[in-house]
């Protein structure tokens, strides 16, 4: 096994990562590619997941050929669905191994080790992920037009929501309306083009902008705030329901979510031990049997 190579993926809905390392466990090279969140079709989930790889054995020193001596694991957002992932899977992948898995699975063996626990992604998407007597449980996580309670892009869908009612006078003008109204030159007719070509990723990036007009006290904001937490907080209390005593938050808004937790919450909360892809590299090697 000394000459087996080890590569993991956690493949968002905004970034692709790669993570290769050797039979000890040294990394010797990274990557990074765009979206490969699986509900994008599997062939955007391909091209970004093969490029991130290209680029971590480059950055490794190494030739493509270096691929069969691979394996890899992915921990794919949207890998819930069994035909995506077999979409995926029929796309050519040219390594020793494959293993694909929830990006929520990945994050939570990364995070937790062998313990039980739980972890609650809010990034781009969301989606908690508990085990519990060596059993996984979710919560969540079915997508950006049925679940992903939370996510960057709820929060940043909801407010372009505002900002269009507020353009047209059905509710208040505010600060975060205004801000986003500007982006479009002030012409529904420019963000309804614009949203027509929409990734969960787009409707995210307008995310930070709620946050900055909330904490200059725009009232419109605060209240969209107060709602993406409050549906944070109800994914958190149903994973404790199911055995979650401490739980990892991670993602892209994890701290902004932190500081606003109920105490009851706030407290559970502890530290991930490593991160996604250190949990696909375990998967890698499980599949490779090292």
């Amino acid at each position: 096994m000394k000459r087996a190579l080890f590569l993991g993926i956690d493949a968002g809905g905004t970034h692709c990562r790669a993570r290769l390392v050797d039979g000890d466990g040294k990394t010797l090279g990274s990557g990074d590619a765009g979206p490969a969140n699986l509900t994008l079709g599997a062939r955007q989930a391909h091209t970004s997941i093969m490029a991130a790889s290209t680029a971590a054995l480059a950055d490794a020193g190494l030739a493509r050929s270096a691929f069969r001596r691979t394996h890899l694991a992915i921990g794919a957002a949207g890998a819930d669905d069994p035909a995506a992932v077999e979409a995926l899977a029929a796309q050519s992948l040219p390594f020793a191994s494959v293993t694909i898995r929830s990006d929520a699975v990945t994050a939570c063996i990364g995070a937790l080790g062998d313990d039980d626990g739980g972890l609650l992604i809010v990034g781009t998407g969301s989606q908690g992920i508990v085990r519990h007597k060596g059993r996984f449980h979710r919560v969540g996580g079915w997508g950006f037009m049925l679940s992903d309670h939370g996510s960057a892009a709820m929060l940043g869908h909801a407010a372009l929501r505002h900002a269009l009612a507020a353009h047209e006078g059905v509710v208040e003008a505010s600060l975060l309306s205004r801000r986003i109204m500007r982006r479009f030159g002030n012409a529904p007719v420019r963000m309804l083009a614009w949203s027509h070509q929409l990734t969960p990723g787009d409707w995210g990036a307008f995310s930070p902008v709620v946050f900055a007009c909330a904490e200059s006290g725009d009232a419109a904001a605060q209240r969209l705030v107060d709602q993406a937490v409050g549906d944070v907080t109800r994914l958190l209390d149903r994973m404790v329901e199911l055995g979650a005593q401490s739980i990892v938050l991670v993602g892209g808004l994890a701290n902004r979510y932190a500081k606003r937790l109920p105490r009851r919450l706030a407290r559970r909360l502890v530290a991930p031990r490593r991160d996604a892809l250190a949990g696909a590299i375990d998967l890698a090697r499980e599949a490779a049997g090292a």
